[in-house]
Formats: C-alpha cells, sequence, structure tokens
C-alpha cells in the first residue's frame, strides 16, 4: 500500500495537505487548552472561599473546645461555636461546588474546541486521502493483471486531451494503435494514465 504519490508535483500537494491536516488539529487542540486554563481561572474565588471556610471552621471547633473548659458556661459558649463551626463547612462545600462546576464547564467547552474543528478536518482531508490510496491500489492491481495495461490505455484516451498531447502520434492516431493492440502505444498510454494517478509505471 502506497501513501504518497510518485510524481514530485502530486506528492507534493499530499505532503502539504497533510501537514496543513496535521497542523489544524495541533492548532484547535492548543486553543482548546489555553481556553480551558483561561476558564479555571474562574475557579479561584472558589478555591479561596473553600479555604477560607475550612480555615474558619477550624478556628470556631478550636475556639468551642477552648470555651468548654471556662467553669459553669463553658457548655453554653461550646455549642454556638460548633454551630457556626458547621456553618463555615458549608461555606467551604459552596466553594468547592463552584470549583467542581467550573472545571466541567472547562472540560466540555475544551471537548467541543477540540472535536468540531478536528471532524471537520478529518471530513475535508481523511477521505479524500483514503480515495487516492484505494485509487493507486486498484490501479497497481489493474497494471499488474493480464490485460490491465490494455484497460489503463483506454483509460487514458477517454481522460483529458492534454495530457496525450506530449505522446507521439502513430500514422491512423492512438486510438487505432490502441484497437489494433500496439505494444508501444498501450505502454504509453498506460503510463499516462498512471502518471494521472500519481504513480510511475
Amino acid at each position: 500500500m502506497r501513501l504518497y504519490a510518485q510524481t514530485p508535483a502530486r506528492r507534493n500537494r499530499q505532503v502539504l495537505a497533510d501537514l496543513i491536516a496535521v497542523f489544524l488539529v495541533a492548532a484547535a487542540v492548543w486553543f482548546a487548552l489555553a481556553v480551558h486554563d483561561a476558564i479555571m481561572l474562574l475557579a479561584e474565588p472558589g478555591r479561596r472561599v473553600e479555604s477560607s471556610g475550612d480555615s474558619l471552621a477550624n478556628e470556631l471547633e478550636n475556639a468551642g473546645d477552648a470555651a468548654s473548659n471556662v467553669p459553669f458556661v463553658g457548655d453554653l459558649l461550646k455549642k454556638p461555636l460548633h454551630s457556626a463551626a458547621d456553618a463555615s463547612t458549608g461555606f467551604a462545600d459552596a466553594g468547592q461546588s463552584l470549583q467542581d462546576a467550573v472545571s466541567q464547564m472547562a472540560n466540555l467547552t475544551a471537548l467541543a474546541l477540540i472535536v468540531l474543528p478536528v471532524t471537520v478536518v478529518l471530513l475535508l482531508w481523511l477521505p479524500a486521502r483514503l480515495r487516492w490510496i484505494r485509487r493507486s491500489i486498484t490501479l497497481r492491481r489493474l497494471c499488474d493483471a493480464p490485460g490491465g495495461a490494455d484497460l489503463l490505455a483506454l483509460r487514458a484516451l477517454t481522460g483529458p486531451v492534454r495530457d496525450l498531447a506530449a505522446l507521439p502520434t502513430p500514422p491512423g492516431g492512438l486510438a487505432d494503435a490502441w484497437r489494433r493492440g500496439d505494444e508501444q502505444v498501450i505502454g504509453a498510454l498506460s503510463a499516462v494514465a498512471l502518471r494521472r494517478a500519481g504513480l510511475r509505471p
């Protein structure tokens, strides 16, 4: 299986198309990751709220434990401080929820920014490449099969006339020579058919 044409002009076009496709895919991935990082900056307030909530909860918990040692009113002071510590834990949970929401949005946005452009690039580039590979395999098999050169010569005769202009014209014309089975003309015509596809005889 041949991935690239043998003729320089077509091979250069194929390599250029492949490089453009790779560049576009890489650019889409880079842009998606940059957008992901930018969105993740929105999670910073959530991190601060979580950190502050945790710190406040710890301080209030410690204050409640210390207040419980005060004679006579220790238990009365401990309960409201522990309740406030529980409320502070709720702030920390809210901060974590905000971070989770921002992270999910960043991931989904990055995924969409990768999948959509890559899909478009693949739909425009891959079918043409696969079609050429399949056609080159078919033409090679045809060329190697008995009578394949005849069919390739016929293909050249029914194609664009400009490709035939460079061939020497035998008496009666190329079509007449092909009908007579002139091996030299058939070989030249089959070479034209292969060159059109970017292959060498």
